[in-house]
């Protein structure tokens, strides 16, 4: 019987070297039987790299053609250490690098989120590139696929959003014969392509979402996100301790975590696969025997209290500056403002006069969110030391343990989850 396709994403963590590249590559020999597509992210901490980049270009700092330097060498040196000194995936890897070349050699772009995607998405061509050549190297063959030329997006960067009906039929007419030919189908996380075949991204740690695409498109029989971590856990280990490990999850609590902040995949990654009824696995590529997290329909939904942390936020009360009740009219207004900046909504509560919301603090969005909107409303801003806390199947002595030490600005409760924006005060910390 022919072997369905499968979908596998590796994150940045799990190439950010030469070591990390062989034990990829480890991984993907018990799979070499298998129709496969890897979905790969830019090399351990490329992305913050080439933001500096990016940044650096647009402040005309001078420094960018200096942190774009040591992008390269580190590169080279993983490249050194997989195959030596002379490999023809040199020459490919420094043309990609040229692209950003030609960047720095202008003016900064005047829309700074194109120039991001433009620069910002190199990571994962060059990520994949290096790992294709290593593949093929040790006699796993391998086909290199440019992601740009299946994920069609609107021409809103660093935030695209997928047109689906354009990207399952490239998926059909490039992806598809491809895999059929047998061998790895490689390619990249994180970007697409506008009509105009401009270069966009589709947001931060967005990789998980571009492997849910292809599964989506291509009727894969499962998909797996290879993590640093044993599977999904009830809370960030970075951040608390005694977490455990989920062994299964259903679509909706996925849907739900990872939409209130859970790290461990991305927000849009569920709902395609869910369509299709995909079942997702999150496993470690530490210890890849490990069963992981199952994550797919008809799952028991009785959990643990689950914690999601998200920092970076902004609180933001908007009010009428006549006093006059927050009506529906007030409301379309400020959500089609919302909507333009792209900013992601965490959390809102309204009184009369007054409208509260939290959301992320990407960047200018929020300043420039406000200056849209400060000549019919007043609007007070607080992004210092700011989180919001989510609980899921939340227990008394879970919410006391996360109050601790901490204001709480804004709280919304439902039957199963809590949601706290608090701030961070030092001096009432438990010693």
């Amino acid at each position: 019987m022919k072997k369905k396709l499968k979908v596998f994403k590796f994150g940045g963590a799990s190439v950010k070297d030469a070591a990390g590249v062989r034990n990829v590559s480890s991984i993907l020999k018990s799979f070499q039987e298998d129709p496969l597509v890897i979905v790969v992210s830019a090399m351990g901490k490329t992305t913050d790299a080439l933001e500096k980049i990016v940044a650096a270009h647009a402040n005309k700092t001078g420094e960018a053609a200096f942190h774009l330097e040591n992008v390269k060498q580190s590169h080279y040196a993983i490249i050194a250490e997989l195959f030596g000194n002379e490999h023809p995936v040199y020459d490919d890897v420094n043309d990609t690098f040229v692209s950003i070349e030609w960047v720095l050699d202008d003016e900064p772009h005047p829309n700074y989120d194109f120039m991001y995607d433009q620069i910002v998405s190199v990571g994962e061509l060059v990520s994949t590139k290096i790992l294709a050549a290593y593949l093929n190297h040790i006699s796993l063959p391998t086909k290199w696929l440019d992601a740009r030329d299946v994920i069609l997006t609107d021409d809103i960067y660093r935030e695209g959003w997928v047109q689906w009906e354009e990207t399952v039929e490239n998926a059909n007419k490039i992806a598809k014969p491809l895999v059929e030919a047998g061998g790895f189908v490689l390619t990249q996380g994180f970007i697409g392509s506008t009509k105009e075949n401009f270069t966009t991204t589709l947001g931060r740690e967005g990789s998980d979402y571009t492997a849910a695409i292809f599964s989506y498109c291509l009727d894969a029989e499962s998909m797996t996100i290879w993590k640093d971590v044993p599977g999904v856990l009830t809370a960030d280990p970075r951040i608390f301790e005694n977490v455990a490990k989920l062994d299964r999850l259903s679509y909706r609590e996925a849907i739900e975590m990872t939409y209130y902040g859970a790290k461990v995949i991305h927000p849009k990654t569920i709902k395609p696969l869910q369509n299709k009824s995909i079942p997702l696995n999150v496993k470690s590529f530490l210890d890849p025997t490990a069963p992981g997290t199952f994550i797919g329909p008809d799952v028991d939904d009785l959990y643990p209290p689950m914690v999601a942390v998200e920092k970076n936020q902004a609180l933001l009360n908007i009010s009428t500056r006549d006093f006059s009740f927050v009506a529906e009219h007030h409301m379309s207004h400020i959500f089609t403002k919302i909507a333009e900046f792209r900013l992601q909504v965490n959390l809102m509560q309204n009184t009369a006069i007054s409208f509260a919301v939290c959301v992320n603090s990407v960047d200018d969005r929020v300043q420039k969110f406000v200056q849209s909107i400060e000549d019919e409303f007043k609007v007070v801003v607080d992004s210092d030391g700011l989180e919001l806390t989510t609980v899921r199947h939340y227990t008394p002595q879970t919410l006391e343990m996360l109050r601790n030490g901490k204001i709480i600005l804004v709280e919304e409760r439902t039957k199963n989850t809590v949601q706290m924006v608090m701030k961070i005060v030092p001096e009432l910390k438990r010693k």
